[in-house]
């Protein structure tokens, strides 16, 4: 029996979901901790620099993740230390010229006056410096499918930040400041890094190995992946961007709190499409086409309906879930209401998401940049008419309903002329396959019980 519940937990879909979970339930007492112990004007700058951040950074996600999950699966041992140094080659480049920008944009600090940019200069180039190692690690790690150390990554970064924060709140009188919000988030992060330094984890050791072909074939593809990311990631942030300049840190405030709730919807997502993509990267080397549509129907499917009892206990109890996360300043404001919106659509996510990362693993990642392009243009359109007609947070919630039809039904149609499937299909491929695995699980649990 005790066998049995070892293998079953060593499974890679489970130890991929048990990671991202981990990530998204600390995440969840993180924000919960800070919403309690910050100011909301601290908390609006907080959410500006992490947003802010996340963009720069997907610069570098963009030109490595996928193309690591891409070339790293199957190849010889000296072909992955290729892969891999190269991708520490370009990484480091990124992160050069990063710190470069920021020190320019640091010696002219005295010309800002907004708190949000000032904060973001003076520290996300350190930040930038101390988060590439265990970037690189996480994906090569999952390139490799040891969602295991995966989860150790993000249980040591994420546990660390919260047990900073409650280090620095008592040390400093019960007055956690948005000073040593940053300074728990740096050390955080270099804590993290030297562990996957000193375990050979980031593979560091393979940066003499790169090459100059793999160093190019990495970079043209991740061009490409690199335009979606941070399309993808400006798709996100514009709404934290237009928000703080058009209604301030306060209304931000609010409008984060809605959106970080929804890390309950991103847990499932995010552990299916990091199975799914070696998965596919297999079965496109292999030529079969077909077998990539059903990997897609199969894992878009199933996340498709599993969401749907999940959005509506979410919209009944929103008002209580919003007091739980963000304490009782949060409770009347319009952070239920969003979050409503939000989860109104959210189950519309799996499917637009596999849509597009299917076109990066059948090698078409300028068609899901054009995707992207589309969700921005219209989220950001539709966020500045949504303000100025409703003067609130509302209006962007509302706007992204539209984003989200408008990318659901380009992505649909661009897929469909290299894949054959329906939308009819997705739902009918995962309703038989959510079947089956609710029958194995019922099976199984009877046979250990006999």
């Amino acid at each position: 029996m005790f066998n049995k519940i070892k293998s079953k937990l060593k499974n890679r879909h489970f130890l991929s979901l048990a990671g991202n979970g981990a990530m998204a339930g600390l995440s969840l007492i993180t924000y919960s901790m800070l919403y309690r112990l910050v100011t909301k004007v601290d908390m609006g700058n907080w959410v500006f620099f992490q947003f802010s951040f996340i963009f720069i950074d997907t610069i570098r996600t963009g030109f490595l993740q996928t193309a690591l999950v891409k070339y790293y699966p199957g190849a010889s041992k000296e072909r992955a230390a290729n892969i891999s140094g190269s991708a520490w080659y370009i990484g480091l480049m990124l992160t050069i010229i990063f710190l470069v920008v920021d020190a320019g944009a640091f010696a002219g600090l005295r010309w800002f006056e907004n708190e949000s940019l000032i904060l973001f200069i003076k520290w996300a180039g350190i930040a930038y410096l101390l988060t590439l190692p265990f970037n690189v690690a996480t994906w090569i790690l999952q390139a490799e499918q040891r969602f295991d150390k995966i989860l150790y990554i993000r249980v040591i970064n994420q546990g660390s930040f919260i047990l900073l924060l409650v280090f620095f709140y008592f040390s400093s009188h019960r007055n956690l400041t948005l000073q040593y919000v940053v300074y728990s988030y740096l050390l955080s992060s270099l804590l993290v890094s030297v562990v996957c330094l000193l375990t050979g984890w980031a593979q560091l050791r393979a940066l003499p190995q790169r090459t100059k072909e793999c160093t190019r074939e990495i970079f043209h593809f991740g061009k490409y992946c690199v335009g979606t990311v941070v399309s993808s990631s400006l798709f996100k942030t514009s709404d934290t961007f237009i928000i703080n300049f058009m209604l301030g840190p306060v209304a931000l405030a609010n409008y984060n709190l809605s959106s970080r709730l929804l890390e309950v919807i991103e847990i499932p997502i995010r552990s299916f499409l990091a199975t799914a993509m070696p998965e596919m990267s297999v079965a496109v080397a292999a030529n079969d086409y077909g077998k990539v549509a059903n990997i897609m129907k199969k894992y878009a499917g199933m996340l498709t309906l599993l969401l749907i009892p999940v959005s509506v206990v979410a919209i009944v109890f929103a008002d209580v879930i919003v007091g739980l996360i963000g304490g009782g300043k949060y409770v009347g404001t319009e952070a239920a209401n969003v979050f409503r919106i939000f989860m109104l659509f959210a189950m519309l996510n799996p499917i637009d998401r596999f849509l597009g990362i299917t076109l990066d693993m059948i090698n078409k990642p300028h068609l899901n940049l054009y995707k992207v392009l589309i969700s921005l243009v219209v989220n950001a359109g539709t966020d500045v008419i949504g303000i100025m007609l409703l003067h609130n947070v509302y209006g962007p919630a509302f706007a992204s309903f539209f984003t989200f039809i408008a990318a659901l039904i380009y992505g649909y149609v661009l897929l469909r002329k290299y894949l054959n499937f329906t939308m009819l299909g997705i739902l009918k491929t995962g309703y038989i396959n959510l079947k089956q695995t609710v029958y194995d699980l019922i099976f199984k649990f009877k046979l250990a019980r006999a």
